[in-house]
């Protein structure tokens, strides 16, 4: 028979699906009820997607376009990567997706410094966040950490907690650094 059907006292198969008490969202699916024919349609009778929303919510959710409002990664030109190429300068389409592939893995490679030391494309993020060059040694690490501490901490800076967000991204860039080989 498989699955029941989800009305009380029922004995029929449950082939039909109506939405259940966890409607879905940002954390799955949700979850759904099974009825028989009859019972789904009487479900149906009385479902109200609408249910709870405000006359904005409900205008906004019967919009032809509503949940494309904005542009995702995914379907942006650059697929959020870089520029897209220019399909002239190419005679096959997939060299172009090639050469675009060779210049993203390029940039996550790690980078040798001058003493021979790589550098992740994480630790090359955190080198920017503090405004230290490539080559910096540790001695130079410190000094910068210290210097944007004592900028943008309100303890030192007159009780200024605008620059909180950016104390946080000064500390998770030192953290990174601190344990690079590069500084070890």
């Amino acid at each position: 028979m498989g699955r029941p059907c989800g009305a009380p006292g029922c004995e029929e198969a449950g082939e039909f699906r109506a939405p259940g008490v966890r409607s879905p969202g940002f954390d799955g699916p949700g979850d759904y009820r099974w009825f028989c024919l009859d019972h789904v349609r009487q479900f149906n009778a009385g479902y109200d997607f609408f249910e709870g929303m405000s006359a904005d919510e409900i205008l906004e959710a019967q919009s032809p376009i509503h949940g494309w409002e904005r542009e995702t990664r995914a379907f942006r030109p650059t697929a959020g990567v870089d520029g897209a190429p220019r399909w002239a300068d190419f005679a096959d389409p997939l060299e172009a997706i090639s050469r675009r592939a060779r210049a993203r893995k390029a940039d996550l490679a790690p980078q040798p410094r001058q003493d021979g030391l790589p550098v992740t494309p994480e630790e090359r993020r955190a080198l920017e966040t503090l405004g230290l060059p490539l080559d910096a040694d540790r001695r130079e690490l410190r000094s910068r950490y210290s210097q944007l501490v004592r900028k943008y901490h309100p303890d030192r800076n007159g009780g200024d907690r605008s620059f909180e967000t950016r104390l946080q991204q000064v500390v998770e860039a030192y953290q990174v650094l601190r344990r690079a080989v590069a500084f070890a």
